[in-house]
């Protein structure tokens, strides 16, 4: 679900590690970096807010009210298109980018002779402690948990040989497809022995409708603790693939892939090419599969499609020549990631919410334009909150507050 910035947080410099590549030699800021920070946090919510508007909220999803509308008219349409462009894309984008934000800190600390992980092991055990929050008084489908306990893993395969890496890299992968593969044909199989059954409701509980739609906000945090067995399941289930893209950031950085030379625009160019190529007929199949194919399509095609974002977004970058107002907004965005990714959450709760404004209730059945709505309009607030704060301050209000605790 979305997505955290921490560790994808501004090192002083970008260091190099022991197989660093041209942009691991790069010296000061990566300006690309935070654009596309700034584009994944956005773009995760685009996935989340349907979430935060559908029956049930954050149970619902598991009961399948949170998917898309059937028929075909404008607003289907539209809906259609809204969640295929985001859904899990832009949090396996977010996902390879922490890689890189490790590959970076990494290098730093080895540029400055520190030891490694050293300090990280701090700077993740809070991370953690930071998404348990989060997971309980906010959103349960937080990815800050999962991303923390990968990250030591990955931190810790940092030490380790490249060869040894690839090999780690490519077993997750493999490992990851053949899960997701056994458990969408589980899927199909269960759907084809489901389809002569009658009387089956698969929407959610009308109690846990009520708790979200009327319910008090403590209610909704004990419900949470109730349930975070099942609710904590996503980073269980796609922990190989955590893993897989972490490594995948740190290999994308130490060739060069976001620097700003002619090898970078290269990179960026195949990632375009390879990532949009064969990712968008991997999510169509995926999409047009229907229901019994949302675990592929979601852990297997859209991180595919999420490289050729990353592309996209570099050679679009590459031929501006001026910093716009998109451009500013999402690089604000993306140097205050973590309180953005905090933020567009708690705005959501709280308008969507019974304890709230409650618009998911009053608004149900009324169509997707105002849920799209409510997605830009928390997207602008952010941008334009992002880019008044860095005005007065250098870090976001929780990166600062990170940056202490951890310097205590």
């Amino acid at each position: 679900m979305t997505e955290s910035a921490s560790a994808v947080g501004r090192p002083p410099v970008t260091g190099e590690g022991e197989d660093a590549g041209t942009g691991a030699r790069q010296a000061g800021r990566l300006p690309l970096l935070d654009v596309l920070r700034g584009a994944a946090i956005l773009g995760t919510l685009m996935t989340n807010v349907w979430i935060f508007t559908s029956p049930g909220a954050e149970w619902g999803i598991l009961s399948g009210t949170a998917d898309r509308a059937s028929g075909f008219s404008l607003p289907v349409v539209a809906e259609g298109t809204f969640r295929f462009l985001a859904d899990g894309k832009f949090l396996a984008m977010l996902t390879i980018l922490f890689g890189v934000g490790l590959a970076i800190q990494f290098g730093s600390a080895a540029k400055r002779g520190q030891p490694w992980p050293g300090r990280y092991r701090w700077r993740a055990l809070f991370l953690f402690a930071e998404g348990t929050l989060h997971f309980v008084l906010v959103f349960a489908w937080d990815v800050l948990m999962g991303y923390a306990v990968t990250a030591l893993l990955v931190a810790w395969l940092l030490t380790r040989s490249d060869r040894f890496r690839r090999v780690v890299m490519w077993g997750a992968a493999g490992l990851h497809l053949a899960g997701m593969s056994l458990l969408t044909l589980a899927l199909v199989a269960a759907g084809s022995d489901g389809d002569a059954s009658d009387g089956v409701d698969s929407g959610v509980d009308s109690d846990v409708v009520a708790l979200y739609a009327d319910g008090g906000y403590l209610e909704q945090v004990t419900f949470r603790l109730q349930h975070a067995a099942v609710l904590r399941i996503e980073p269980v289930l796609s922990f190989a693939l955590l893993v897989f893209l972490f490594l995948l950031g740190v290999r994308l950085f130490r060739a060069g892939a976001f620097s700003a030379d002619e090898r970078g625009r290269r990179i960026r160019a195949r990632m375009l090419g390879w990532g949009l190529g064969v990712g968008l007929p991997l999510n169509a199949a995926a999409a047009l599969g229907g229901p019994d194919f949302f675990l592929f399509g979601r852990y297997v095609a859209a991180p595919v499609m999420a490289v050729g974002y990353i592309g996209l977004i570099g050679v679009l970058s590459d031929r501006v020549r001026k910093t716009g107002l998109l451009t500013l907004g999402l690089t604000s965005v993306g140097r205050t990631a973590l309180t953005c990714y905090v933020a567009q959450n708690v705005l959501c709760v709280v308008v969507s919410y019974g304890f709230g404004l409650g618009l998911a209730a009053r608004l149900e059945g009324s169509g997707p334009w105002w849920v799209m709505g409510l997605w830009a309009a928390v997207c602008l607030t952010l941008m334009a909150g992002s880019v008044l704060w860095l005005r007065r301050f250098s870090h976001g209000p929780l990166e600062a507050v990170q940056r202490w605790a951890l310097r205590r």
